[in-house]
């Protein structure tokens, strides 16, 4: 779905797939299913669904020339311990819910986090980052632009994970359509809750199917 930055194409995004209505392929309109990749616009950010044939056809680097990047289907859960209170901290994010991503077109790794406005972009301590990178060669591996690291730290909360970019995009479309009040709402939480326990259903289909991914 392109355009993740207005409501009415959040709100699609963050729809169960089974709730979705009958969407086509942005690149041929063929008809797909509502389980389907996306491509992600790496120069915009913004996710297009695509067909069986046209995600096999962007799966190498160098298809189409770089302007759209297939977005893979890995979904990795990290030990606490990859990032502790003190290099949280150290950080300096300002929110408790946050995806940090290989940018190409900014040439750095930038973090953004769900809010009510949408996926907005925080500061962050480059030096940090790579002294957390470097204890974490995973993070490191990470695909640029389509792969995030994804914390979640609310409430209580210590959740982290890599994850395809356009989960992290779904939790910014959960966000946008569920906020209420200051704080939130019961339903966004409960919604949020949904979200992580799906990312464990999906670890556990992905690592079945695929086991190509190692540290």
């Amino acid at each position: 779905m392109s355009g993740l930055a207005t409501s009415s194409h959040l709100r699609r995004f963050a729809q169960a797939p089974s709730r979705a209505p009958l969407e086509r392929c942005e690149l041929c309109a063929a008809a797909i299913a509502a389980e389907h990749r996306h491509l992600l616009d790496v120069s915009t950010r913004t996710l297009r669904c695509a067909c069986r044939a046209c995600a096999i056809l962007f799966d190498r680097s160098t298809a189409g020339g770089g302007h759209y990047r297939l977005v893979p289907e890995r979904y990795r859960k990290l030990d606490a311990a990859v990032l502790d209170d003190g290099a949280w901290e150290r950080l300096g994010i300002p929110v408790e819910t946050v995806f940090f991503f290989a940018s190409t077109p900014a040439g750095r790794v930038v973090a953004f986090y769900p809010s009510p406005m949408g996926a907005t972009e925080s500061l962050l301590d480059l030096a940090a980052w790579a002294d957390l990178a470097a204890r974490n060669p995973v993070l490191a591996r990470m695909e640029p632009d389509v792969e995030a690291f994804l914390v979640h730290r609310a409430r209580g909360a210590r959740e982290h994970w890599v994850v395809p970019v356009d989960a992290c995009y779904r939790l910014v479309g959960i966000v946008r359509t569920s906020w209420r009040g200051f704080t939130g709402g019961r339903e966004v939480w409960g919604e949020i809750g949904r979200f992580f326990a799906t990312l464990e259903e999906r670890k556990e289909e992905r690592w079945r199917s695929r086991r190509s991914w190692t540290t």
